[in-house]
């Protein structure tokens, strides 16, 4: 029987979400944090991040809201009612410097300052949600380590972001000296917009993004994060980078791995995100086709349909009968091809879905939160992958159900806030 055939195959790659071992991954995972807080080698980075998630939402205040992310970079103002509502005001969006061209560095501030010129004196907070790889400083400030591909701005690598926009603002006669500014990644972001967008009774809050990358975020005693030398008590929102965990689980993900830009790096990512769940279920398509699972007709229109993306193979989960859709194209009349892609795209986001839920309950057992079921930890989850892929929400749920409440006595509460980002930063620009 086909069904047995594609088992067999998903067993021996090891694609099967059963196989996934718990306490393997969870022990992996708290060793690599451990280390990451350390400062010694890991591949998670463990971001210290200044920023708490304890500060109060201040009625009436605006802050100035920056938002670069991908390549769009937003303004705007915000301030919160009495009932802790977001009230955006003279909100624009533009485009990042450094994405149609390459810009030097007194290009990219002065791009920036063009932006925000029109805000700076309306407010002496700032809030900035900067979505790239960067040190965060004990001052709220960012240093950029490396941008994603769509801006081209190497001058700016090792620059702080705040202090070169207030230097450019400051030449062009704007008193900053009184400014007082935050800089969060948006992880951390949405993290923050917990204390803004819920109002439900918690014990803490998790920062999770699942779209074409993954990350989550956490609060961590400030004095188990060894690296930073602090004698401050309290905690401290750690911004884990949880898409470069060093995990390999089988001879699929390691041979797909060899096919990807940096083959070394984010593995995690590689195996849940939107820019690789497609191209991941394609290099395993072609594995089967190898092994005899599908037909030869299937195979000949599989090669020809060029790459396959995660929201073409999410079609397929969702009504497999549509014509229209490429992979039904794929298929055919064959019920047998029809019936082996649908387990094995089933099982690439099962075992993905399994895979986030440990993630976040490795996150929440560093912790002492989430133990009673009536203050349960919030996680604000963002993401198009998470929520539009077929069953990853809800396979998700169900293993955060099994591992983090059955197997861990941890409660949580997942919601999904709206403008995170913006809002995420604001409180960061309300706190400091």
């Amino acid at each position: 029987m086909v069904e047995d055939r594609v088992m067999s195959f998903l067993s021996a790659n090891r694609l099967l979400a059963s196989q996934v071992d718990e306490k393997d991954v969870l022990s992996f995972f708290a060793s690599e944090m451990e280390k990451g807080l350390a400062g010694e080698e890991s591949s998670l980075a463990m971001i210290a991040t200044y920023a708490t998630e304890t500060e109060s939402v201040r009625p009436g205040e605006k802050v100035i809201v920056l938002d670069a992310g991908g390549t769009n970079f937003r303004t705007c103002l915000i301030s919160f009612d009495e009932d802790g509502k977001s009230i955006i005001e003279d909100f624009q969006k533009t485009s990042m410097p450094g994405v149609k061209s390459e810009v030097s560095a007194a290009q990219f501030f002065g791009i920036l300052a063009d932006n925000v010129e029109r805000l700076i004196d309306k407010s002496d907070r700032i809030g900035f949600c900067f979505s790239y790889a960067a040190t965060i400083t004990e001052d709220h400030d960012g240093i950029p380590i490396v941008f994603s591909k769509e801006v081209k701005a190497p001058e700016v690598i090792g620059k702080p972001i705040v202090k070169g926009l207030l230097a450019e603002l400051e030449r062009r006669g704007h008193d900053v000296s009184k400014k007082k500014y935050s800089l969060v990644n948006d992880t951390v972001a949405t993290l923050l917009a917990c204390r803004a967008g819920y109002h439900g009774p918690s014990s803490g809050s998790i920062g999770f993004i699942l779209g074409t990358g993954t990350n989550t975020a956490y609060s961590e005693e400030i004095r188990q994060i060894g690296k930073i030398h602090s004698t401050q008590n309290g905690r401290m929102i750690v911004n884990v980078e949880s898409g470069n965990l060093a995990l390999n689980l089988g001879p699929a993900d390691e041979s797909f791995f060899a096919t990807t830009k940096n083959p070394g790096n984010y593995h995690f990512e590689k195996m849940i995100s939107g820019a690789y769940i497609g191209p991941f279920a394609q290099h395993v398509i072609t594995l089967a086709i190898g092994e005899g699972i599908f037909s030869k007709d299937f195979a000949e229109r599989f090669a020809k349909i060029g790459p396959l993306s995660t929201t073409e193979m999410s079609y397929y989960l969702e009504d497999c009968h549509r014509k229209d859709y490429k992979l039904v194209e794929c298929v055919g009349d064959n019920e047998d091809d029809a019936l082996a892609l649908w387990l094995i795209l089933r099982s690439i986001i099962e075992r993905a879905s399994k895979l986030t839920a440990l993630n976040l309950t490795a996150a929440i057992i560093r912790t002492d939160v989430g133990t009673n079921p009536r203050y349960p930890v919030v996680i604000n989850a963002d993401g198009t992958t998470f929520y539009k892929t077929a069953f990853m929400e809800e396979y998700t749920k169900y293993y955060l159900f099994e591992i983090l409440e059955k197997g861990h006595g941890r409660f949580c509460h997942m919601v999904r806030i709206d403008d995170s980002p913006a809002l995420g930063a604001a409180i960061a620009g309300l706190s400091v």
